[in-house]
């Protein structure tokens, strides 16, 4: 059985370095993908390490936890040190050694394997680890799903019923050229044709995030969700007086770069699943307490459709610096 190894930082992890892993996948029957921990590390070895895998299920992901020299004069037994440290971590020794870089033909010398180069002059894939962590969104078209959901620009609409929110998502998500997250309360409740219960308050807190975390690896530069846990939990409040543990963490784990706080300048419109058509101020209010108290960057959307529009959209595209 032929074996390979791929070994690096893939910091983050992009398309070059995916062709690298399927290239060395198709020509050998089990590849082992080395990634390297390292002081001080921009992105974590573990998270790598979670995004390789993910990326390819059928190779066998190590993690190489060891901070290792990166230079020979950093050393003075450096390929000693790395053959050591690599037979020890690898459950067999490889037949193959895959590198874009020079070093792959010394380091298969040393593990008594072939170099096989790929793609050496990155010709096939223009584009580096380097360059991605400078400016991700000026190289957005090299980055795997992971990835994107990692560096995407969070974008949460907020705010009181029949405010105009998921107009207000829909509208930004088509002028940024990216995904949309609907409110899953909204899906859950239809559903189901009844009233909410305050046990399906969690419920719908964990389903909205995990419709979010399922668009995300589809992200244009920026990911826009309307609503989300947080908004759920002031509903739990609103409606039952309380807030399941459990949404309450997850509202505080969830992290966004913007919230565009919708104002109740916009007249009513009765819904099935609307609940508070006399109290949307009142509920404006604990919005904006909420936000405050989970220190939230929020900016307040007042006006018509298209004055909310034109406001969320300046202060989306302001979080991606030009130039």
């Amino acid at each position: 059985m032929s074996v390979g190894m791929v070994l690096g930082k893939f910091m983050p992890p992009h398309l070059g370095h995916q062709y690298l892993f399927r290239f060395a996948r198709g020509m050998v029957e089990r590849l082992y993908i080395v990634v390297e921990h390292i002081a001080d590390e921009p992105i974590p070895s573990t998270l790598r390490h979670r995004w390789v895998s993910a990326l390819n299920p059928d190779c066998e992901v190590l993690h190489l936890t060891t901070p290792m020299p990166q230079a020979p004069d950093e050393h003075p037994t450096f390929w000693d040190l790395w053959r050591g440290t690599l037979q020890g971590l690898l459950p067999e020794a490889p037949d193959l050694v895959f590198a874009s870089e020079a070093y792959g033909a010394r380091l298969a010398q040393e593990l008594g394997a072939r170099f096989v180069p790929a793609d050496p002059a990155r010709q096939i894939m223009p584009v580096s680890g380097t360059a991605v962590r400078a400016d991700p969104y000026q190289h957005w078209r090299y980055l795997p799903g992971p990835v994107r959901a990692h560096y995407a620009k969070r974008i949460c609409v907020f705010g009181p019923e029949s405010c105009g929110k998921t107009t207000l998502a829909r509208d930004l998500a088509e002028a940024l050229g990216t995904v949309w997250v609907p409110e899953y309360a909204r899906t859950y409740l239809e559903a189901l044709g009844r009233d909410p219960a305050y046990e399906d308050m969690a419920l719908i807190g964990k389903g909205q995030a995990a419709s979010e975390a399922a668009l995300a690896p589809s992200a244009e530069r920026f990911l826009v969700t309307d609503t989300d846990a947080l908004e759920t939990a002031v509903w739990s409040e609103a409606l039952f007086g309380r807030t399941d543990p459990a949404l309450a963490a997850l509202a505080a784990a969830q992290r966004y770069d913007l919230t565009l706080l919708c104002a109740t300048d916009v007249p009513f419109e009765p819904d099935p699943v609307r609940y508070l058509p006399d109290a949307r101020q009142t509920f404006f209010d604990a919005c904006e307490a909420a936000l405050t108290a989970h220190g939230r960057r929020y900016v307040v959307l007042r006006g018509d459709r298209e004055a909310r529009l034109a406001t969320a959209e300046a202060a989306a595209r302001a979080l991606i610096p030009v130039g």
